[in-house]
């Protein structure tokens, strides 16, 4: 007898959560678990260094404002890389104005959204980028 090993022919998407806020972490969980496969880190450090371990997400969402190691700073590593400058980026920021957030990010990313967002937006964008 042949073990046929069924594949799944649609996987889910990767998005990289990237947020010192665990209620946002929490709430973005919440609205996407469903339909993408979900990684979260704290800061712009720790989610560096998942990068730099082999991992490679269909796309990122991050904070601005984070310790260690802040959102135009994790863009910055990001699109000076070979590896990742690719990887589709949105940003969210409860205290900045998008204006002020495309001034420190002079990278190309895919979104920017102030907080509280409104999840189907998010969604939305989500869908946009990834299809």
């Amino acid at each position: 007898m042949i073990d046929i090993e069924k594949k799944n022919e649609n996987p889910k998407k990767r998005i990289l959560l990237v947020d010192d806020e665990i209620a946002i972490l929490k709430l973005l969980e919440f609205i996407l678990k469903k339909d993408y496969e979900l990684i979260t880190k704290n800061n712009g450090f720790d989610a560096l260094t998942w990068l730099d371990s082999g991992n490679i997400p269909d796309l990122i969402i991050s904070d601005m404002e984070m310790p260690y190691f802040d959102g135009a700073a994790f863009v910055k590593s990001l699109k000076v890389s070979g590896y990742f400058r690719d990887i589709p980026v949105i940003m969210l920021s409860g205290s900045e104005t998008l204006e002020n957030i495309k001034n420190r990010i002079p990278y190309p990313i895919s979104g920017l959204m102030s907080k509280p967002f409104n999840p189907s937006i998010l969604k939305d964008k989500i869908k946009i980028i990834l299809n």
